[in-house]
């Protein structure tokens, strides 16, 4: 629930506070006041789009912010807690809109900055804002059959998402088997190319990390002679002369001497150093052995150079063709294998695949009948709920009505399907096209309901329907902006106690300017605007019930300062609060068990 609202710097309103409690709260207030900026406000905290035009002449940015009652648990909570927002010490939940003048926005929730979209999801949790503009929307085919889905609930929306699975799995199948059998010459001969590229890559064989090792065996294979050479040289300057000729100990030959004398002198520093050079020697000994070891396996082979050579040609060969070095070769041949097991075009691999469409198509169509059937049946349960709405809507002859009909593919639908005996289009929301229909009176014509409808009756059957459909919502909130636009007299009674019933099981926030909807709100706000000279400003106020009988006068085509005018007030106010006191609550609609 909406528990107050804060608008600074919006549209005419500098500074204002909707403190709103449960059930039927009217906004008023005189054309221009102001009224339409509550909704923009409401709009805003639900993650609509932000337009610097709506900013306040004069002010940095617009602030609206929104306090929700959201207990622990609630999936609106859920949602804050997601991005780290939380509670205040009572409970409720802050949501925070700013637009700068700029045009740019920022939102808040819980006390985090959050991307604007959280906004959305935190507005799907809490509340529905219905205008004008959504009555318009409703006359798209597209909408009539959300709106009836969502009457429909997981009658519909259980068989939709089975249907909605095998529908992605059988239209991948399908373009598959029609790029295969259109492609098959293509594909085959690209199935070739890749598999000449494997043959070669097999031949050759490559290694991971061969390129390296080859070029070092190379390199040492092709420098043998001056690599002999410098290690003859270390070894002749670590050991000495093979001959053993004394006057070229080599430097093991000095440290051994060394490390003798000091052993045979009488001064104790001089025979302490003798360990450390007979340590010396121990690793000059084994460098010795290393280098000898490196000499009688270093040969000059000639023909173990040529066969490296030649590897490396292999090697380069395929490099040029389809990598750039032997690891990106061997990932070329991985990818090839694997685009090979897709690019089977024989018969049976068609066969097979066309088998598979077909058992997919039959799922499909199953599924499709079951999403259809499940329409039809809600179908006539809203039809019926809203015709008697309608009722007491002042529109007691009239009945509505909602056409399921299939969608009957076109030539060339790469998306049709069979089902039953007909060829229907099988869209993402199944087969079916659902149209909302107006029979205005007995043995009347059922239309289209845009093409069979006053202004003023348009407004009735979309308040009947939006009354109808709250009640599968389970949104708390739920605001009306004007939708009782072209109705008056009785029907705008009428209008007012569906209002006030609805507000029984939610609360409802309404901007009119209709006296007798007015009349049957619990608490009554209105939008007063002042002028200096200079700026023009808008507030928002509560009425006590000599205020309130003051305002509905003055919607009364002006009659608040005369006393019939008021008179006429006081007894719609009083007319509506025992309506209010005897009316049922609407009832919700039974699901299936």
């Amino acid at each position: 629930m909406l528990a107050e609202m804060r608008i600074n710097g919006l549209g005419v309103i500098d500074e204002a506070t909707l403190e709103l409690d449960p059930g039927f709260t009217v906004v008023t207030g005189e054309t221009g006041a102001g009224k339409t900026m509550v909704v923009t406000g409401l709009h805003l905290l639900g993650g609509g789009r932000a337009e610097a035009s709506r900013v306040r002449t004069g002010a940095d940015k617009a602030v609206v912010e929104g306090r929700f009652q959201a207990p622990a648990g609630s999936p609106a909570a859920k949602v804050a807690e997601e991005v780290g927002g939380e509670a205040d010490e009572d409970g409720s939940l802050i949501a925070i809109r700013t637009v700068g003048s700029d045009g740019r926005s920022r939102a808040h929730v819980g006390g985090r900055s959050v991307p604007v979209g959280v906004l959305s999801e935190l507005a799907e949790q809490l509340i529905a804002v219905h205008g004008q503009n959504d009555q318009l929307r409703l006359m798209r085919p597209t909408e009539q059959r959300a709106v009836l889905d969502r009457f429909a609930g997981d009658d519909v929306a259980e068989p939709l998402r089975a249907y909605q699975a095998v529908r992605e799995e059988w239209l991948r199948v399908s373009a598959e088997l029609k790029e295969r059998t259109e492609r098959s010459r293509e594909l085959a001969r690209e199935a070739d190319l890749l598999r000449h590229g494997l043959t070669e890559i097999d031949a050759v064989d490559p290694k991971p990390g061969e390129e390296a090792e080859l070029h070092e065996e190379a390199r040492r294979l092709a420098d043998a002679d001056q690599l002999r050479e410098a290690a003859q040289g270390a070894q002749f300057a670590v050991s000495g002369s093979l001959e053993g000729d004394p006057d070229n100990p080599g430097a093991l030959g000095l440290i051994s001497e060394a490390a003798r004398r000091l052993s045979a002198s009488e001064d104790p520093k001089l025979r302490e150093m003798e360990p450390r050079l007979v340590e010396a020697a121990t690793l000059l000994a084994d460098v010795g052995a290393e280098i000898s070891s490196y000499l009688d396996h270093l040969e000059a082979d000639p023909g173990r150079l040529e066969q490296v050579l030649q590897r490396q040609a292999e090697l380069k060969a395929l490099t040029r063709k389809y990598a750039a070095d032997v690891d990106g070769v061997i990932a070329w041949a991985a990818e090839a294998r694997a685009r090979l097991d897709g690019l089977d075009t024989s018969e049976e691999a068609l066969t097979a695949l066309a088998a598979r469409r077909d058992e997919l198509a039959a799922e499909l169509a199953g599924l499709a009948e079951q999403v259809t059937a499940a329409r039809v049946e809600a179908a006539a349960e809203l039809g019926k709920a809203v015709t008697e709405e309608l009722d007491g809507l002042a529109m007691p002859h009239a009945s509505v009505e909602l056409a399921v009909r299939p969608r009957h593919a076109e030539a060339g639908d790469p998306q049709a399907l069979a089902v039953g005996r007909s060829i229907l289009h099988a869209g993402s929301s199944g087969v079916d096209d659902v149209e909302l229909r107006l029979i205005s009176h007995p043995g009347a014509p059922a239309l289209p309901v845009h093409k069979g409808a006053s202004g003023g009756e348009l407004s009735r059957v979309m308040l009947a329907l939006e009354v109808v459909l709250s009640h599968s919502d389970p949104v708390p909130t739920l605001v009306f902006d004007e939708v009782d636009a072209g109705v008056g007299g009785r029907a705008a009674v009428e209008v007012g106690r569906r209002l006030a019933r609805l507000a029984r099981s939610h609360q409802v926030i309404v901007v009119t300017h209709l006296p007798q909807v007015a009349a049957f709100a619990d608490r009554h706000l209105v939008v007063d605007k002042s002028a200096d000279g200079t700026f023009t400003r808008s507030a928002v106020r509560k009425l006590d019930e000599t205020q309130r009988v003051v305002e509905l006068a003055r919607m009364l085509a002006g009659m608040d300062s005369t006393d019939t005018g008021r008179a006429h007030a006081e007894e719609l106010l009083a007319a509506a609060k025992a309506d209010k006191s005897a009316a049922p609550v609407v009832r919700r609609r039974k699901k299936k068990a």
